[in-house]
């Protein structure tokens, strides 16, 4: 198990965990450092860096995963250290949850023009007051049956190009890359063989400020992580990773689960206390 995991997500999103839970979960799990990074959310930075005080040997990083749109897929590019009290960096996710509120409820109406008879109400009760994401719509999904797996709901029905499919309000990879730097964080791309051409993403962000790609993933096989090294070190980047950590489906990977060396973070660090020199952790 590795000491650090840079990609979880809490109740803040889309996730099980409340962040206070997540911080006592890691430091239970010996890790030393985390980022939370929520979906179009920095809700639950305060509550997790606040719990962490309780455990002298866990960091939480200040972080966020923003979701973007190009044509045929999506794009997530990660922000860590961002400043989340900036007022403009706010603004723009508060659009973007209300956006995913608009959405999910398109989702299950065509759900349930397709047969599958799930409740909005219930996919609000499931995410209790935080952003609604897809994973909601899986959730209540399994409740019925209509479903057996989280992967399944994303596969057949709700993923990019399936039948209940709705889009989100737009925002290009690069915006993301640009309104991460604005809010003075380190902007980073997310799980990027998701991708059909990642290194061309990659080109793409780097000139607008990308900073690195997440080479150590949930599910990345060794051959896939070195390729994502060479990219990483072609193009002068750093690598990040983690499990993505979400806590709604039993066979996805624990906190702390994916192998992420300990050098990764601490050029992360390096980087941050470069650009920010009162940065203190």
């Amino acid at each position: 198990m590795s000491r650090v995991d840079l990609h979880i997500h809490s109740t803040a999103s889309d996730g099980k965990l409340t962040p206070a839970d997540i911080v006592r979960e890691a430091a239970e799990r010996g890790l030393s450092f985390i980022a939370l990074a929520d979906h179009d959310s920095i809700d639950g930075i305060a509550s997790a860096q606040a719990t962490a005080c309780a455990f002298p040997g866990l960091k939480v990083i200040p972080g966020v995963e923003i979701s973007t749109d190009v044509p045929q897929n999506e794009v997530h590019v990660l922000g860590y250290f961002i400043d989340y009290t900036d007022s403009e960096f706010n603004t723009t996710l508060a659009r973007f949850k209300n956006s995913r509120l608009q959405r999910g409820q398109k989702m299950v109406a065509k759900l349930n023009k397709l047969g599958i008879n799930i409740d909005w109400q219930r996919v609000r009760e499931i995410a209790g007051g935080s952003s609604i994401g897809r994973p909601h719509i899986a959730q209540a999904m399994l409740e019925k049956g209509y479903i057996t797996s989280f992967k399944q709901a994303f596969s057949e029905y709700i993923g990019h190009g399936r039948p209940a499919y709705v889009e989100r309000e737009k925002m290009t990879p690069e915006e993301a890359v640009e309104l991460i730097i604005k809010a003075e964080g380190l902007p980073v791309l997310a799980h990027p063989l998701t991708l059909t051409d990642p290194e061309a993403m990659t080109v793409e962000l780097k000139e607008v400020g990308l900073v690195g790609i997440e080479a150590y993933y949930n599910g990345y096989t060794t051959e896939e992580i070195s390729r994502l090294l060479a990219l990483a070190e072609k193009y002068k980047l750093i690598v990040t990773g983690g499990s993505d950590y979400h806590g709604l489906d039993p066979t996805e990977t624990a906190i702390g689960d994916v192998d992420l060396p300990m050098e990764a973070v601490e050029q992360l660090i390096a980087l941050a206390k470069q650009r920010k020199p009162k940065l203190r952790l």
